[in-house]
C-alpha cells in the first residue's frame, strides 16, 4: 500500500521560511516523479512544484525563486524549502505521486502565513 505523509507546515510571518517534508513508503520511491500541491480556502488545487527521478525540477511561477523542492532518495522523502513566504502563500499543501496509473495523495499539512 502506498502512503504519503506530510510534515513541517504552520504558522509563520511574512518574509519568514517553512521546510516541508513528505515521507513516502509503499513504492520504489527513486524511480518516481514527486509533487507538491497546494490548495487555498475556495480555490482549486494547484501544482507548486515538481521534482523527477534524474532531479529535474519544475515550479510554478508564483513560487519561481522563492520554494526549492528536492529528494532523498535514501529517504524515501520528498522535501519543499519555502523562503520569502507570502500572505498568498497561505493553503493546505499535498505531496503526489503516480503509480501504476493512480494518483496518491498525502492528507496535507496547513500553512498559513500572517502578515
Amino acid at each position: 500500500q502506498v502512503y504519503l505523509v506530510e510534515s513541517g507546515g504552520g504558522l509563520v510571518q511574512a518574509g519568514g521560511s517553512l521546510r516541508l517534508s513528505c515521507r513516502t513508503s509503499g513504492i520504489n520511491f527513486s524511480i518516481h516523479r514527486m509533487g507538491w500541491y497546494r490548495q487555498a480556502p475556495g480555490k482549486q488545487r494547484e501544482l507548486v512544484a515538481e521534482i523527477a527521478s534524474n532531479g529535474t525540477t519544475n515550479y510554478a511561477d508564483s513560487v519561481k525563486g522563492r520554494f526549492t523542492i528536492s529528494r532523498n532518495n535514501a529517504w524515501n522523502t520528498v522535501f519543499l524549502q519555502m523562503s520569502s513566504l507570502k500572505v498568498e502563500d497561505t493553503a493546505d499543501y499535498y505531496c503526489q505521486t503516480t503509480w501504476r496509473s493512480s494518483n496518491y495523495w498525502g492528507k496535507g499539512t496547513q500553512v498559513t502565513v500572517s502578515s
